[in-house]
């Protein structure tokens, strides 16, 4: 396993399509039953059960935030939208035009303005409450900075039509990954917009030209300029990463996913999460010479889960 100082390490998913079955059964029920208000425990559930099955070197990882928490933080994003919601509906109400357009500009305002501070309050949150061996994750960035990355790229966004969200993406991807910390370790995180750009237009045109046949190729090459760019560090030390997934992976676990679906009418969702969570994990080779046993503990807690909720409202989960 070792060679030259450089060890891999063993990383895997051990959830159970079953058990995760009755986690998401439960929380659908308490979910529905409170008219949504379970929710935040439901997540919480849900986190903790994914987490604790998610394994390195032997040990699990740990969710350790709380509903609670992501209850204040549920109600926070709610109150916000529900306001401008209720804004607009009473101005259409009263027939003003002037006002309705406000209150319509300050919802759009706020869905676009919101995005930045939702992924730095999800990633304080997020990295806080999570440990492995008990020591904690953390992230450092600078909410500041990470407004002005987002509203400069997007701003060029626009201007190029879209083109240039391949760029955005990839600059928030480096200054977010790159200010995670794991213990006393950092990630750094090193892509290129323009090498992401490329891939892109390469993977669309290809899918294009195949009928579609190349997505699966495309989806393997997505996933490893990811990976291959992602590391963890601790002074001379380094941990690589990289995805070992192959298009036929891919085109199985897709196929696979969508005929459970299909079948059981989406109630087979949790298995189609397991499975696809286990192949992703156990496809993913992380080589290096960090030795996790020295690994101290440097951050703090932080116990405000707007940010996560934000995202979760928004559906945009994705874009982190």
């Amino acid at each position: 396993m070792e060679t030259n100082n450089m060890k891999r390490y063993a990383f895997s998913f051990q959830g159970k399509g079953e058990e995760y079955f009755g986690v998401v059964v439960l929380n659908w029920l308490l979910t529905v039953i409170t008219l949504g208000l379970y929710y935040p425990w439901a997540k919480e559930r849900t986190l903790k059960y994914l987490y604790s099955h998610t394994n390195l070197e032997g040990d699990n990882f740990q969710f350790t935030g709380t509903g609670k928490e992501m209850f204040v933080g549920f109600i926070k994003v709610f109150v916000a939208f529900v306001g401008l919601y209720a804004g607009i509906f009473i101005a259409a109400r009263m027939q003003n035009l002037t006002l309705t357009l406000i209150f319509g500009l300050l919802f759009y305002a706020l869905l676009i303005g919101i995005i930045p501070f939702a992924i730095h309050g999800f990633y304080k949150y997020r990295m806080s409450r999570t440990t492995w061996r008990g020591v904690r994750f953390g992230y450092r960035g600078d909410r500041g900075t990470l407004v002005k990355i987002y509203f400069k790229d997007l701003l060029l966004s626009i201007i190029t039509l879209g083109l240039y969200g391949f760029w955005m993406t990839i600059d928030l991807r480096n200054y977010t990954l790159s200010n995670i910390k794991f213990g006393n370790a950092e990630f750094k995180h090193d892509a290129k917009g323009s090498e992401y750009f490329f891939l892109n237009l390469k993977g669309i045109f290809l899918t294009y030209i195949t009928l579609g046949i190349y997505s699966f190729w495309f989806q393997r090459d997505i996933l490893r300029f990811y990976m291959d760019h992602l590391t963890l560090n601790n002074g001379d030390e380094r941990v690589k990463f990289q995805s070992k997934l192959t298009p036929g992976d891919i085109f199985e676990l897709m196929i696979v996913n969508m005929l459970i679906i299909i079948f059981t009418l989406g109630i087979g969702y949790a298995f189609v999460e397991v499975r696809t969570l286990t192949k992703l994990f156990s496809n993913i080779e992380i080589v290096g010479n960090i030795d996790l046993d020295a690994l101290k503990q440097t951050e703090a807690e932080y116990k405000n889960a707007f940010g996560d909720e934000a995202l979760d409202a928004m559906d945009l989960s994705g874009i982190i």
